[in-house]
């Protein structure tokens, strides 16, 4: 904590309203997907650090400069949420405009990133913001931008990204895109929108349908969209380097072989073990698994096009053999997305739907090209993600590491747990693996 007669760690917070240096026109609006709407609760908060060499010369000016042609191609980033008569809802393009805040900050980005090192999230989220959507929908920003200035050079970009716009690949692609405007490149083409949303064939006199087992209903949340939770939530990261992910593979799997499963698997089965020996109540049966569907995705569209699947177990999470686990992972997951979308369509585009934490979820993001955001050819030092909006049963972030470095090769964990497993947490999976 700081005292009151000390200056705060980041301090000078300004804020403003950016938006597409065009017009875009009169009552254009955009009608997100069903899974679209099924995100809408949960949040991507998102930090990359730059050193000072890759900022040397940059002004605030300038990037809002950039800022106001890069937001000519993602013109409803800037929109807001009305309501249709039906009450389903629907943006209003380059109505609200996103966020931008400027801050700076006291210490040397070494510095924090050294004090990061020991924290529980705390420090990363003055360089973000953590505003959610609503209780006004219509004056409440999808995006907000936070760019903060280290002692001696070196910034950081903070981004906070309502989901309902897209998943996290679509939201390292809209901030790569943003490096190709700062370096001078048009970008390759124009915005696309996902198709309005994907419509479910239903029949006349439907069944009371089951919900997908990958989602909880909680609220009604009206117009203020986050979900309550019963515990407090927690977040700590750790990092593995390349030595340590070999190691940890072959623990769970036996000596390297032709059928090696993948690390994510691996990591799902390890952490599951360890959460159903530290919970208290019934083992957690059945996992939630989010990752990236490439089959999926279209070049320049942002959309929620990750693929969502559940992993059920008949037997003792804790009696299992990790190999075993990390096997029903990788080949019994089952595809939820086709009864997400049904079930909020059934619904009218109105469901208040948790996703990551609906059970213990899972979340593999090595795909993501967080790296990707250059300014002057030079790579983020370090890029940090989480969500919010994680109810409580949890999630796990796989994340990919710096591409530069001691650390190049190397991966990011980070866990979302109930406040009052985390200790439990890091003490088995330190003492078990040494990862943490």
């Amino acid at each position: 904590m700081v005292s009151s007669d000390e200056q705060p760690l980041v301090h000078d917070i300004r804020l403003s309203t950016v938006g597409p240096g065009r017009v875009t026109g009169q009552d254009v609006v955009h009608e997100p997907t069903n899974m679209d709407q099924a995100m809408k609760l949960h949040y991507l908060r998102g930090v990359y650090y730059f050193k000072s060499q890759a900022v040397q010369g940059l002004t605030t000016s300038k990037i809002k400069e950039s800022i106001f042609t890069w937001l000519n191609n993602f013109y409803h980033t800037c929109g807001g949420f009305r309501r249709a008569e039906s009450g389903r809802p629907y943006i209003k393009c380059n109505d609200c405009g996103a966020r931008f805040i400027e801050a700076q900050c006291v210490k040397t980005l070494d510095e924090w990133l050294q004090l990061e090192k020991d924290d529980d999230g705390s420090l990363r989220r003055m360089l973000v913001s953590n505003q959610v959507v609503g209780p006004e929908l219509f004056f409440s920003p999808l995006v907000l931008l936070q760019i903060t200035w280290f002692k001696c050079g070196g910034m950081s970009v903070g981004l906070s990204w309502a989901h309902v716009l897209g998943d996290a690949f679509s939201a390292a692609d809209f901030m790569n895109s943003l490096g190709q405007v700062m370096a001078g490149h048009q970008l390759a083409q124009p915005l696309k929108l996902a198709q309005s949303h994907i419509s479910a064939k239903i029949s006349p006199s439907p069944p009371k349908s089951k919900d997908p087992l990958s989602v909880k209903r909680v609220g009604p949340v009206g117009d203020h969209w986050i979900a309550a939770n019963n515990s407090k939530m927690k977040a700590f990261s750790f990092n593995l380097t390349s030595t340590q992910i070999s190691h940890f593979h072959t623990k769970v799997c036996g000596q390297i072989g032709t059928n090696q499963i993948p690390f994510f698997e691996c990591l799902c089965a390890v952490i599951w073990k360890v959460v159903a020996k530290i919970r208290d109540g019934p083992e957690p049966k059945m996992v939630t698994i989010s990752k990236n569907d490439p089959h999926g995705r279209k070049n320049g569209i942002l959309s929620n096009g990750q693929l969502i699947s559940i992993v059920k177990a008949d037997f003792s999470i804790m009696e299992a053999n990790p190999k075993e686990l990390a096997e029903l992972v990788l080949n019994q997951a089952m595809d939820e997305r086709s009864t997400i979308v049904e079930a909020v369509e059934r619904d009218q585009g109105l469901s208040d739907l948790i996703v990551y934490g609906a059970n213990l979820t899972f979340v593999d993001l090595e795909e993501a090209d967080f790296y990707g955001l250059e300014l002057k050819a030079q790579k983020p030092a370090y890029v940090g993600y989480t969500i919010d909006g994680v109810g409580d049963g949890g999630v796990v972030l796989l994340l990919p590491g710096p591409k530069d470095g001691p650390h190049n090769g190397g991966k990011v964990v980070t866990l979302i747990m109930p406040e009052d497993q985390v200790l439990k947490l890091k003490f088995e999976l330190k003492k078990e693996f040494s990862i943490a």
